[in-house]
């Protein structure tokens, strides 16, 4: 006995078409649109964040710069994850689409089950304000300066219609969770740098939501500042079990994760995973290359001056791997 479709999924696929003189070349084409649909598997589906072949072109006195090429990249569910790149690779282009501050040329995103393509006006402020929370490098983009820490929290909540006595427990409990009760009643002019940012991964955190964005979170402060600031994300990873995407330029910091993804020329083109031995001795550090939807592989810039690759590469399968050769006369057959 043949199994019937799940509900809805008759709707979901174009009916067949009558079959005459003439019909059965639009008949075929047909069918093969209700076999791709029906293999059709969503990309990233388990995914906290998902970027498919994600474009953005800026346009300014007519010309196109391309900050985003396509880029790939899938973050799982409770990760903790760094992105690093040089100046201009698409770092914050990436970031402020993610944030619903800016909206891709092309290509699909997604964050904690939202189609950031699709939202309406009104979704994409519902999602900054509860879907995501956004650290920036700079405290006065974080904290309004007339308000204190515990004030400071508390906004996004009134926003959000938290009640009263709601918002206040979890401030309180934000603050301590932060180790920055004690600047409750200051204002950002009273505070170090570090509490700073403390406050502001708090007041990020004050709606609860799934993920957390910081750009460049450590960028002013110095290295023992920086590393209370990592700690306090790590915090908010394992006890709130928000996903953190980081962009950052310090090497402890990127060195601290487990995985570091690197942006180049608008795409992913490399990470690092990071591994523990059992007894968690030993760290163990592999650096891959990825391959995009497309098939793309970024090959690695020392590796192309080394054997001065340029424009082609010769490939070859192997049973177990992919051998690359340079375009150079001892590499060619025959």
């Amino acid at each position: 006995m043949a199994s019937q479709p799940p509900d809805g999924a008759e709707a979901a696929v174009p009916p067949r078409p009558a079959v005459g003189p003439g019909s059965t070349a639009a008949a075929g084409i047909a069918e093969l649109g209700r076999e791709a649909a029906a293999a059709r598997v969503p990309h990233g589906t388990d995914a906290m964040i998902m970027c498919d072949r994600l474009v953005r072109i800026f346009a300014t006195d007519g010309v196109e710069v391309q900050a985003l090429q396509g880029l790939d990249l899938l973050v799982a569910r409770g990760e903790l994850t760094a992105i690093v790149g040089a100046s201009g690779s698409g770092k914050s282009t990436l970031m402020n689409i993610l944030a619903g501050l800016d909206e891709p040329t092309a290509g699909s995103v997604r964050v904690a089950g939202h189609d950031l393509t699709a939202l309406t006006t009104r979704e994409r402020t519902q999602y900054r304000r509860k879907a995501v929370g956004f650290v920036w490098q700079q405290s006065e983009r974080n904290l309004l300066p007339y308000l204190t820490a515990w004030q400071n929290v508390l906004l996004p909540m009134q926003f959000s219609a938290v009640r009263r006595t709601a918002r206040g427990r979890r401030a309180g409990e934000l603050l301590d969770l932060f180790g920055v009760a004690h600047c409750a009643d200051r204002t950002p002019a009273m505070m170090s740098g570090g509490e700073q940012q403390r406050v502001a991964i708090a007041t990020a955190m004050a709606n609860e939501p799934a993920v957390l964005l910081a750009d460049e979170p450590t960028g002013e402060l110095d290295t023992e500042t920086a590393g209370t600031i990592f700690d306090a994300m790590r915090t908010a990873n394992t006890e709130l079990g928000v996903t953190i995407l980081v962009v950052t330029h310090d090497p402890m910091l990127s060195g601290s994760v487990r995985r570091t993804v690197a942006i180049r020329d608008g795409r992913t083109s490399s990470e690092i995973v990071r591994s523990h031995d059992a007894d968690d001795t030993r760290s163990r550090a592999v650096e891959y290359a990825l391959v995009d939807r497309a098939g793309r592989v970024q090959l690695p810039r020392d590796m192309l001056d080394e054997l001065h690759i340029r424009e082609r590469v010769r490939l070859e399968a192997e049973p177990d791997h992919i051998g690359v050769w340079p375009d150079t006369a001892e590499h060619r057959p025959g």
